[in-house]
């Protein structure tokens, strides 16, 4: 899939997309319930309603992260997407909940499965629209850098994978005719769910703590700021200090310290920044640079024991 396609596939179209997929897999999956009447069925279904209302929240908080920056917001919105990406974790874990509290009542009251070949079609058909969609915006993910769809494209995966044990369960349950099976499967499958609405939850938290960038990206950027290093002998004409990451959604955000001779005029010491800025945010898309200059015998201090009270 080549950068053109994916950057036409936005956030908010692909979220779109998944509303749409929802509502079909939605049918697919009560459909295939109804005609079996297995609780493994049963679960893939409510999995299938979390995914509508997931992608639904998802494109609302997109639609807000895209807002530019205010005056109430001089940041702006990016921050956004980690709330879809936490709600998505609730909800994740609260059809969990709901997908082991079904299962063990069938657990102690087995019920025969009818029409199994009917029921497998269905879900297999809808598991190929959600494996599709997950693998697109995956793609699309990396592309825009977006927390919203990196965490419907898990989810959707997390679908997939529901149904090929719900598809092995049934399978299962139709040729040896053991009826625990179809529950222990969904318990199987919620517990699954679980572990992924956890993960979500802990990566939208630490987005909202303003974690810092990832290795690879602050290795870029210290090759970057390497490149405009440099002294005369033993003393050094341009250095860099104190050096701070942090991102919010898709955009990317450094602050650091820019040393350099105390003679140089204002002029040329802010040609040089804009220099060091441009190069930064050419290396690392949607980066913003905040760069101090200061004269290189100054040192800046931080951590004063008034600002930690």
């Amino acid at each position: 899939m080549n950068s053109a396609t994916l950057q036409w596939m936005t956030p908010k179209r692909l979220l779109i997309a998944s509303v749409v997929v929802a509502l079909f897999t939605i049918t697919l999956k009560t459909l295939a319930w109804y005609v079996t009447d297995s609780v493994g069925l049963l679960s893939d279904a409510m999995e299938s309603l979390v995914n509508l209302a997931s992608a639904l929240f998802g494109l609302v908080m997109v639609t807000v992260a895209a807002r530019p920056a205010d005056d109430d917001h001089p940041y702006g919105h990016h921050k956004a997407e980690y709330f879809s990406s936490g709600f998505e974790g609730i909800l994740i874990i609260a059809a969990a909940m709901g997908i082991i509290w079904a299962a063990a009542h069938r657990f102690f009251d087995p019920q025969p499965i009818t029409q199994v070949g009917w029921g497998l079609s269905l879900s297999v058909a809808s598991s190929a629209l959600n494996g599709l969609l997950a693998w697109v915006m995956f793609h699309a993910a990396r592309e825009h850098r977006s927390i919203a769809l990196e965490a419907d494209a898990k989810h959707l995966v997390t679908d997939v994978w529901t149904s090929a044990g719900v598809v092995v369960g049934l399978t299962l349950v139709h040729f040896t005719g053991w009826l625990w099976l179809d529950p222990v499967v969904a318990i199987a499958v919620a517990l699954n769910i679980l572990k992924e609405g956890y993960h979500l939850i802990w990566r939208s938290s630490q987005g909202l703590m303003d974690e810092a960038l990832e290795p690879e990206v602050l290795v870029t950027i210290n090759e970057t700021l390497a490149g405009f290093a440099h002294q005369r002998g033993e003393t050094e004409i341009v250095r860099f200090d104190h050096l701070t990451t942090r991102k919010a959604g898709q955009r990317r955000f450094v602050d650091l310290h820019m040393h350099m001779p105390a003679s140089w005029t204002l002029g040329r010491a802010a040609a040089v920044r804009g220099s060091v800025e441009q190069a930064l945010m050419s290396a690392v898309p949607g980066l913003r640079a905040t760069i101090q200059l200061l004269p290189s015998d100054v040192e800046a201090h931080f951590d004063d024991a008034r600002d930690l009270i």
